[in-house]
């Protein structure tokens, strides 16, 4: 079955698109514009994909998945990034993997003082609160690289889901080597739903995630060392997801 082309919104029209569909799907080239810096700036973040350690919180016992891990504050003018701390999600929103502290490496200091990394995250969180109204944003950022060294990847082991949070932003890095990967968005409270695979690096996928479901399926090697690198960010208004869950269990 052949993967419909990707269904790109005009980034005129992407708060419109939040809005009503809940998802948006921008072009490279429109990612950089809207971040305010070149396409050559990103691709300068994507070496430190080849530096992820091995996720080892996987409880299909896959070796698949490399990951790291940090989280900012994002209070309309500045960008700061908080004290390391585990990630966590209930497990309404994670069946495979909710209820774990998950503690993963930290995001390298070489890769956020990059000037693509601040003007990317504050650009979006621009967007969430053009959608949402200004306040502050508790944002995580996840870098993930799913391999298929033992064979079959799984981007999303969880299944299609939700993150529990009130955005979500998946950007693909670079993949090489693989067939798969489609990634399906579909309405939370409805029928609907799309898929498409991603392919170009620096496509951006955003989401409203109170009203979509998502997922990515799983990649296969076409070629020796098959990855799919991706960037996911989320936005949560109020606090970090799982705050009082931590402090009643703290690490």
């Amino acid at each position: 079955m052949s993967t419909p082309a990707p269904p790109f919104t005009d980034p005129a029209d992407l708060s419109q698109a939040l809005r009503g569909a809940g998802h948006a799907l921008l072009r490279p080239a429109d990612v950089a514009a809207l971040a305010g810096c070149s396409l050559a700036a990103l691709d300068a973040l994507a070496p430190s994909w080849d530096q992820l350690p091995l996720d080892n919180h996987l409880k299909d016992g896959g070796r698949y998945r490399r990951r790291r891990h940090s989280c900012f504050i994002d209070d309309g003018a500045t960008l700061t990034q908080t004290a390391h701390r585990a990630h966590w999600q209930p497990i309404e929103y994670n069946a495979l993997h909710g209820g774990m502290h998950r503690l993963f490496a930290p995001i390298e200091p070489a890769t956020i003082a990059q000037p693509a990394w601040n003007a990317l995250l504050r650009a979006l969180g621009q967007v969430c609160s053009r959608v949402a109204g200004a306040q502050p944003w508790f944002v995580e950022a996840h870098q993930f690289r799913i391999d298929t060294l033992d064979g079959i990847g799984r981007p999303t082991p969880e299944g299609a889901h939700r993150d529990g949070v009130d955005f979500v932003a998946v950007l693909l890095v670079g993949r090489s080597n693989v067939k798969g990967g489609e990634t399906r968005v579909f309405e939370a409270a409805g029928i609907g739903g799309q898929r498409f695979t991603m392919l170009e690096p620096w496509t951006l996928l955003l989401l409203d995630d109170a009203a979509v479901i998502h997922e990515s399926t799983p990649i296969q090697p076409t070629g020796e060392n098959g990855r799919r690198d991706t960037l996911v960010l989320t936005w949560r208004a109020g606090a970090f997801q799982g705050d009082a869950e931590m402090a009643a269990n703290p690490l």
